[in-house]
């Protein structure tokens, strides 16, 4: 076995993944106060071909130089759009059909564990605020509050590392079902 070189990846240019068939979800952040948490989520969106990014109220956007510097490019293939507010996002989601994932420590919240999806489904997963988590109105309008089982002390996660653990477990579940 041997590492593979960045040229033996076979990885799709900007214009490539622009054209390619995506996932049918969505990132929602929820007022990200860290611009290198955006660029993370950029990243993550690109590496699973997530449909777009959302970015609301004080989340950094493109272009910005810590977004960059995380995103390695992926701000300019993942397409995104700024949203003045988190409730006028969820209603335009809602609108066009996608089920609202807000992913949270709370009270009748469904474990990752037990997240069934539906391979027709749109989905969009939001992600909140370093500090505060995902605000409250998007708590109690979600279609389903999804909560990452943690057995230690902390029970906090950063954000970069719950999109990536919630997206990784969303396309995994997905691409068996296509499969089968």
């Amino acid at each position: 076995m041997k590492k593979l070189k960045n040229e033996e990846l076979n990885r799709l240019s900007p214009e490539e993944f622009k054209d390619t068939e995506k996932i049918p979800a969505v990132l929602v952040l929820d007022d990200v106060r860290s611009a290198m948490n955006v660029g993370s989520a950029f990243r993550t969106s690109d590496a699973f071909c997530l449909e777009k990014i959302y970015l609301c109220g004080i989340t950094a956007q493109p272009p910005h130089r810590e977004i960059n510097k995380t995103a390695l490019g992926a701000q300019d293939s993942v397409e995104w759009e700024h949203k003045e507010t988190i409730v006028d996002c969820i209603a335009d989601l809602k609108k066009n059909g996608y089920a609202v994932i807000a992913v949270e420590q709370a009270d009748k919240s469904t474990s990752l564990l037990d997240f069934s999806i539906d391979k027709e489904a749109k989905y969009a997963f939001v992600f909140g605020n370093e500090v505060f988590g995902v605000s409250d109105h998007v708590v109690e309008t979600a279609d389903i509050v999804l909560e990452i089982p943690q057995y230690g002390t902390k029970h906090s996660l950063n954000i970069s590392v719950s999109i990536g653990v919630v997206l990784w477990d969303y396309v995994s579940k997905l691409r068996t079902m296509i499969s089968t």
